[in-house]
């Protein structure tokens, strides 16, 4: 016989199949059998990884931890960045349950023709204060959307909580349009960051694969999904509101707000470009930590 019919088989199948084989089981003594044996229905857990692991990974992890301890010793901000994932704008399903008396009517397919657009929430998570802030666009996920946002909190959030940083440390993944191979992601920081607000910008990358570290995914993503789980997004309002709403019991605090802007993906940075920029790499994992600092020339007068 074969194996995937009894692994998807139904209580009452696998009753009737015994009993076609002379063995007399009703449902409920199956189940219990089952359990008995602790089988049950189960979904496949993701616990393997996948391919050889990077032979600088431990390393990189460790180096991380001593970035993150040397800032917080010093009182410099410490943000966690990435991009969660795009959200068509529209009546359409949204995975998960709510409390309801009934089922909410959406649209039976997910078509983007039929959406106000997509949401694409950028997140910016402080890691010392637990506070969170999503930068809503509904344009491109480019390395030039990233930096805006990550400009946009500074000066709506971060430069208020840290009024005296001189420096960042920003713990991001090593993929996306913040990862560790984009040039546009350096030039912008050189250029939107560190020139124009006078910091010396340094950037811890997580190794391939290991995004599910950066605590922005279990420490903010993670409870926006929860909380707007099972409602539509049917406009961006209702998207910033259910952000905002977000809260735990740790006492992390959430903000949102649409960043306008169309930008344009494809963008190159020339070699001659890239050599103006003002980057020093670190010595342990050169190609996942690196700091950026201003040219002093371009830094504009207090």
């Amino acid at each position: 016989m074969s194996e995937q019919k009894w692994l998807r088989s139904s209580l009452r199948s696998l009753s009737e199949r015994l009993e076609q084989a002379g063995h007399q089981a009703s449902a409920p003594t199956v189940s219990r059998l089952l359990q008995k044996h602790a089988y049950a229905l189960r979904v496949n857990a993701k616990k393997k990884e996948g391919g050889a692991q990077h032979p600088e990974r431990d390393a990189q992890f460790r180096y991380l931890e001593s970035q993150k301890q040397a800032f917080r010793a010093a009182g410099e901000p410490i943000i966690s960045v990435d991009t969660k994932n795009k959200e068509l704008i529209g009546n359409f399903k949204n995975a998960g349950q709510a409390w309801k008396q009934e089922a909410e009517a959406v649209n039976g397919h997910d078509f983007l023709s039929e959406a106000l657009g997509r949401g694409v929430p950028y997140g910016i998570y402080d890691v010392q204060h637990n506070n969170g802030v999503i930068y809503v666009g509904h344009s491109a996920d480019t390395a030039e959307f990233a930096v805006e946002a990550i400009k946009r909190w500074w000066h709506e959030h971060g430069q208020q909580t840290y009024p005296k940083a001189t420096k960042l440390l920003i713990l991001a993944d090593a993929g996306g349009s913040n990862g560790c191979r984009p040039r546009l992601w350096k030039e912008q920081l050189q250029s939107q960051l560190s020139d124009a607000l006078g910091l010396t910008i340094t950037v811890c990358h997580y190794p391939t694969g290991c995004s599910k570290w950066n605590p922005i995914e279990h420490r903010l993503f993670s409870f926006i999904s929860i909380n707007w789980a099972g409602q539509p997004l049917r406009t961006f309002e209702t998207m910033l509101q259910l952000i905002r709403g977000t809260t735990t019991r740790t006492g992390l605090k959430v903000s949102a707000h649409l960043l306008e802007g169309v930008f344009e993906t494809g963008k190159k940075v020339t070699d001659a470009v890239m050599k103006t920029l003002n980057i020093t790499r670190h010595t342990t994992c050169p190609r996942w930590n690196y700091t950026i600092h201003p040219r002093l020339a371009q830094v504009p007068a207090s």
